[in-house]
């Protein structure tokens, strides 16, 4: 067959209904044209989106010199560099993810637990009591915290502080509009572009120069944070600054919403929580869980290289063809009542193959992966021996929302935290861990970029 089917609306229009409502509309698009349809979505062109497990297969397994996912990411170029593993295709992706995989293995993450907990348990002894409040916001410190001292490794108070500073600034000045090339000029320190450039040069400052001072030193054989196993790994100072800022963007934002969204969960579903405290098993199936029915990012994508079969249909160079997460994990004909939160179904055994797609798929699986649910695991655990959640009165379900490249809880996953609640078993010496461990970061996405608003995401492996 020729193109997939698709809304003969004008691209503008798409991209509108995309960004205001993409869960929505992907499902609208689903149930009139079926489970491959085509859409035109400003700045990426043509689309076929893929909400059928098998065709999620072939593009994953597919061969990666037809399916590239670093092609898809390029509009990230300007903040992650050009040697980040997001970017990369083919034999240079395998290389440098070869040289990556050691500090990301699912047992090397096992000594990390504990200083992620500390992490956690300061930040929970500072959550207000007896008023509703947003958990995203306190997740996001988490994560963050848990890269600079763990990824980064720097333990230096004020080199910390700064860097802390400087990068959330980085984030909130990297908006979508930035990715369309035609909005990348520098127009001098007061024009958008223009103070992007300041801002990460003055970050790249702090890290070539935190990357020289390791090198230097003469314990860094013995440091296990992440940027130290790197070195050690053999890459050059450029893919280093590369990789550390892949994995802050990829991390940080997208761990801290998928924990705010376990919380927005959790607190409507009482029976879960209470089990999930005292059942190690049922905590990790409701992570599991959580990534599916409130998956981070939309969907995943490939910039087809070379004339393509997928599905039955022939698909052009240069179509971008996209594994709809969400849309998979709601599928009705692939799990029963789609809509209900039901950890009990991970239970049972492995869902069906590409049917749990929150990590993307084949070789360019996410690379983080034990580590994102590590994170979540940790600052859960925390969060359920520490206090004793409730759901605001009267608040509905938080809706998904887009910011950036995550589906966000839309008023950030609010919980209410009764006086009684407060277990108080938070107490100064957390905070004191919080101050001074190394450990390593936890993160959903890493090699996935994300496509304009919409979070269109290029699956992979660095966080």
């Amino acid at each position: 067959m020729a193109q997939p089917p698709g809304p003969r609306l004008p691209a503008v229009v798409q991209t509108a209904l995309f960004s205001a409502r993409p869960v929505a509309f992907l499902d609208g698009c689903r149930r009139r044209y079926g489970s491959v349809f085509s859409l035109r979505l400003i700045p990426f062109g043509k689309l076929a989106y893929l909400t059928d497990p098998a065709a999620c297969k072939e593009v994953f397994t597919g061969d990666t010199s037809v399916f590239k996912a670093g092609e898809a990411n390029q509009f990230l170029a300007p903040t992650l560099g050009a040697d980040s593993l997001l970017l990369l295709d083919e034999a240079e992706h395998l290389q440098t993810r070869k040289l990556m995989l050691p500090p990301f293995h699912g047992e090397a993450v096992k000594r990390y637990a504990d200083v992620m907990a500390q992490i956690a348990a300061a930040e929970i002894a500072t959550w207000p009591t007896d008023r509703p409040f947003a958990t995203r916001p306190s997740m996001q410190r988490i994560t963050l915290e848990v890269i600079l001292r763990t990824v980064f490794g720097i333990d230096e108070a004020e080199r910390l502080a700064r860097l802390r500073t400087l990068l959330t600034d980085l984030m909130e000045q990297n908006p979508a509009y930035l990715w369309f090339a035609w909005t990348r000029v520098d127009l001098g320190p007061r024009s958008p572009y223009g103070r992007f450039l300041r801002l990460r040069d003055r970050v790249d400052a702090i890290l070539f120069d935190e990357i020289a001072t390791r090198r230097r030193d003469p314990d860094a054989s013995e440091r296990v944070d992440v940027l130290s196993l790197l070195i050690r790994a053999g890459l050059p100072d450029r893919a280093l600054r590369d990789e550390l800022l892949t994995l802050l963007l990829a991390g940080h934002e997208t761990t801290a919403t998928g924990l705010a969204w376990a919380c927005e969960r959790l607190v409507r579903h009482p029976e879960v929580m209470a089990r999930a405290r005292t059942d190690d098993a049922y905590l990790d199936a409701t992570i599991k869980e959580v990534l599916r029915i409130r998956p981070v990012v939309l969907d995943v994508a490939r910039v087809v290289a070379a004339p393509a079969r997928v599905a039955g249909y022939d698909l052009e160079p240069g179509t971008m063809v996209v594994p709809a997460i969400t849309p998979v994990h709601r599928a009705g004909d692939v799990w029963p009542d789609p809509e209900a939160f039901d950890p009990g179904r991970f239970l049972d055994g492995s869902p069906a193959p590409y049917s749990w797609i929150p990590f993307g798929g084949g070789v360019r699986r996410c690379l983080g992966a034990a580590f994102a649910q590590l994170e979540m695991k940790v600052v859960l655990r925390e969060v359920l021996q520490r206090t004793e959640l409730a759901a605001p009165p009267d608040a509905r379900p938080e809706v998904q929302r887009i910011r950036h490249v995550t589906l966000v809880p839309e008023r950030g996953g609010e919980v209410l935290l009764p006086a009684q609640g407060a277990r108080g078993v938070a107490h100064a010496d957390d905070a004191a861990g919080h101050a001074g461990d190394d450990g390593v970061v936890g993160n959903v996405l890493g090699d996935d970029g994300a496509g304009a608003e919409h979070a269109v995401v290029a699956d992979g492996d660095a966080a």
